[in-house]
């Protein structure tokens, strides 16, 4: 399928510099732009590209200025990564569908599911469960009793939903990924530890995202509960009774402990760390590698471990590069300071 830099243009808002008949049918990186490619430019570290790039068509912010010859076509948009996010969920949502049961699938007689649904081969779809409408399972998907769907939801192959879960409408799970498996819940005795049963479920909302691997336990006791448009990447573990507001997104390998409150539009770098039953205010930034201990309001930005505001983390990291010569002049100082004592 073609399109040509006038058609995409219209579609995005845009502003054609150069030739509005150039066709593109493919996308690439700027640096490996080859004809017929459409590519973008939204980081000023790649400026350098545009003027050797092969690509056809280049998205670029409508405040970029040339200082050289261009080759490809310009499209000026407000904002090319949006723009190119934009043009590529079309281009997706263009290819062809998936449709129809699979008769390797095995589906509860008492199940319901919606219509317009792709069930591919292997999918194990319990007792009482509800499937919304153009919803898309893939092979291995396992989906326990009583759990429920909701419409134009993707289950990539071998995603896991544990029995009564609840999966609201448009939502992607990547594959591997398990929700409601048991909390890490225990009691220690004498003895060991013994398991402490875990009663709940998980309530996933709307518009949310969960990578491949990523764990969601279910509650020990009501819900663990992910509210609407949020974004989890690969290898993110939220334990049980955990609350993540709305449209928060969290980076690979990020864990939170169980009953915490996470606020909405918080970001997290990769391998943070939030202790259990801790409160995590609306809008804040908790930087890679960094551990919270308590509470934190929102709107901050924190580095660290244990977590302090970035200003000061800043502020430290330079001292920690100076305190070898710090220890040198210290042990100088000493010394003379002792010298001093003895005359």
């Amino acid at each position: 399928m073609k399109f040509t830099a006038k058609q995409i243009a219209s579609f995005i808002g845009g502003e054609v510099i150069g030739n509005e008949n150039a066709e593109v049918y493919t996308f690439a990186k700027i640096e490996e732009g080859v004809p017929g490619a459409l590519s973008f430019l939204a980081n000023p570290k790649y400026t350098e590209y545009i003027y050797t790039t092969q690509s056809s068509v280049v998205l670029v912010n409508r405040d970029f200025e040339a200082n050289a010859e261009i080759h490809a076509t310009l499209i000026k948009v407000d904002n090319a990564y949006e723009s190119l996010a934009k043009l590529m969920t079309m281009y997706e949502a263009s290819k062809p569908k998936k449709s129809g049961i699979s008769s390797l699938a095995s589906i509860s007689a008492n199940a319901k599911i919606g219509e317009n649904c792709y069930i591919a081969p292997f999918v194990v779809i319990g007792e009482g469960c509800e499937i919304g409408d153009n919803c898309m399972i893939h092979d291995g998907v396992s989906i326990g009793d009583g759990a429920k769907i909701g419409n134009g939801c993707i289950l990539y192959a071998h995603a896991t939903v544990y029995h009564d879960c609840r999966i609201g409408n448009n939502c992607i799970l990547h594959s591997g990924c398990v929700i409601g498996a048991d909390g890490f819940g225990f009691a220690p005795t004498a003895e060991g530890y013994n398991k402490i049963p875990q009663t709940g479920i998980v309530v996933i909302e709307d518009d949310v995202e969960i990578g491949a691997n990523t764990c969601i336990d279910r509650a020990t006791m009501g819900s663990t509960i992910i509210h609407k448009g949020v974004k989890l990447d690969n290898l993110v573990q939220i334990a049980h009774n955990d609350e993540v507001g709305s449209h928060t997104a969290m980076a690979a390998q990020v864990g939170i402990a169980g009953s915490a409150k996470i606020g909405q539009w918080c970001i997290f770098g990769g391998q943070a760390g939030i202790s259990g039953h801790s409160t995590i205010g609306d809008r804040t930034t908790v930087g890679p590698q960094c551990g919270t201990i308590g509470n934190l309001e929102g709107g901050r930005t924190v580095l660290g471990s244990p977590a302090i505001d970035a200003k000061e983390y800043i502020r430290v990291s330079a001292y920690m590069r100076r305190l070898p010569d710090m220890e040198k002049r210290i042990k100088a100082l000493t010394r003379e300071i002792e010298a001093l004592k003895n005359k």
